[in-house]
Parts: C-alpha cells; structure tokens; sequence
C-alpha cells in the first residue's frame, strides 16, 4: 500500500522544495515530478512531491489525518 501526505511548500530551491507537514514537520522533497509554486500544496510518498492538490483537498486530508492520529487508531 502506498501513502502519500499532503503538505504546503514553504520555499523552493532547483528541484528541491522545503514542505511543511503542520505542527511544525517541515522536510525536503524533490519536486522534479510536478510543476508548483511557494504555497501551493503537493502530496508527497518517500521524499517525492508526485502530485499537486488544491488547498481545500489539503486541508481536508490533513484534518482527517489529524481526527485519526488523535483518536490513536491504529
């Protein structure tokens, strides 16, 4: 099974992107996979950025994830 997290790109350098994951996970992930732009929202699966996704999706998913993990289901 594959998972990719959504997250919005804080600063772009070449083909590396700074992400920011909320509650203050910020990571690099390459980017040569998709055209984005500083604050736009990419999804994200083992260091690659391989697909842009609108805000509101983001938010969405990032709100479902954070409604799981704080249930603690596993």
């Amino acid at each position: 099974m594959c998972l990719a997290i959504p997250a919005r790109v804080i600063s772009i350098e070449g083909d590396k992107a700074q992400v920011d994951f909320g509650q203050g996970v910020l990571k690099g992930v390459n980017i040569t996979l998709v055209e984005t732009k500083v604050g736009g929202y990419v999804l994200v699966h083992a260091g690659y950025a391989i697909q842009t996704v609108d805000e509101k999706e983001a938010l969405e998913t990032i709100d479902l994830w954070n409604e799981i993990l704080s249930t603690g289901i596993e």
